[in-house]
């Protein structure tokens, strides 16, 4: 296969799209959230915020590779469902899950805040005005609630009412929004979407990154310091585990360079080499191919099954370190990935990629796209690559 045409990957999206295509669709309202390997529906009732948001991106940016007028129509039907399902009118915020309807978690994540910039802003950029309503809305949002200046972060998460702010802190969140304000920069052109992204990249990869290992470690409490022990007994946890995350590592080795596009600083690019270095040496499994989900801070795995979103996003990075050094060696590591995963990950019967794997490459259950998954990451590294090809 040629890992490294566009050609290839256009059609590979188009195949993960097409997947998704078949029965994700709800007439009533939204999507569809979770699906069998076969694409069959095994839950009709939730709806989860970032799914929803992942979803319109995905289609937005399948609008502007394709210009199929669907995808625009599918867009706005899912901002649509996202501004009207998932707001809690007694707060006017918008709920973290909805079963039938009706809030089940009411909490005020930054985690999906920072998808609402995302998809706000990529469906004004195909032409919905609504995209960029939400987006300021959500951008507003995270400043009154969850924006802590002295310490140049967001926290995580409010109570369904507003009144009691959780004492975690988390860098899944930040790096989230870095991603969301960076696009948001690029579709709106306001300056303080990039100097915010900016600020919250260096308190993270330099600053906090400088009391653990230099690297990206996930959890803090309420004064930003270093918890090392929250999710201990959770290395497997969907939104927080514990241990250095390669996924993460790589993924802000990515949002690193991306940034330096539009801010170029030097300690950008020596940090993003360093992050993606680290994270994909410390979990590369020289055994059976691939990246583990996990790593203790003395080296050893804490979950060594193979997950689908950090070799996608370990792909996009490795790519861009390459065009930005002309190094080989990232080349290599680029090819030898996609092999892997072209073999492993991708269901070349029904489309799209599973989702868990075990360290042999074994599917753990039949569950291709839990709550959240929608291949976002997946899509989004062959769109990144694609933009990063001459």
């Amino acid at each position: 296969m040629k890992f490294d045409s566009i050609n290839f990957l256009k059609d590979h999206i188009l195949k993960i799209l097409s997947f998704y295509n078949k029965n994700s669709f709800d007439k009533n309202g939204g999507f569809f959230n979770v699906f069998l390997n076969d694409g069959s529906i095994f839950d009709k009732k939730n709806r989860h915020l970032v799914s929803g948001s992942r979803f319109v991106f995905n289609y937005a940016n399948a609008y502007l590779m394709t210009k199929d007028n669907k995808y625009k129509e599918l867009c706005n039907h899912g901002l649509e469902f996202i501004i009207n399902q998932h707001r809690n009118i007694n707060t006017n915020h918008f709920s973290w899950q909805i079963t039938n309807e009706k809030v089940v978690d009411g909490r005020a994540m930054a985690y999906g805040y920072a998808f609402l910039i995302l998809a706000g802003s990529f469906a004004f950029k195909i032409g919905i005005k609504e995209g960029k309503e939400l987006a300021e809305e959500a951008w507003n949002f995270m400043n009154k609630y969850f924006w802590e200046e002295k310490y140049s972060a967001y926290a995580d998460e409010l109570s369904p009412d507003l009144k009691i702010l959780n004492p975690y802190r988390g860098q899944n969140s930040n790096m989230h929004t870095v991603e969301a304000l960076i696009a948001a920069y690029e579709i709106f052109k306001e300056k303080k979407y990039l100097d915010r992204a900016n600020l919250i990249a260096q308190q993270f990869a330099v600053n906090l990154a400088s009391q653990s290992q230099n690297q990206i470690w996930e959890h803090y409490d309420s004064s930003w310091k270093i918890d090392w022990e929250y999710n201990k007994d959770k290395p497997d946890d969907a939104y927080r585990p514990w241990g250095f995350q390669p996924g993460h590592q790589v993924e802000w080795a990515k949002l690193l360079l991306q940034l330096n596009e539009h801010y170029p600083e030097d300690w950008k690019i020596e940090r993003s080499i360093y992050l993606f270095e680290k994270g994909t040496t410390m979990s590369i499994d020289k055994e059976y191919g691939g990246l583990v989900y996990g790593y203790s801070p003395d080296g050893n795995f804490t979950n060594n099954n193979k997950y689908f979103w950090v070799q996608a996003e370990a792909l996009a990075a490795s790519w861009r370190l390459y065009k930005i050094t002309n190094k080989k060696d990232y080349y290599n590591f680029y090819i030898s990935l996609w092999e892997y995963c072209w073999k492993n990950f991708v269901d070349h019967k029904y489309g799209a990629w599973f989702n868990i794997l075990t360290r042999k490459g074994k599917q753990i259950d039949k569950i291709k796209s839990p709550l959240g998954k929608t291949d976002y990451h997946t899509m989004g590294a062959c769109w990144d690559i694609i933009n990063n090809m001459p």
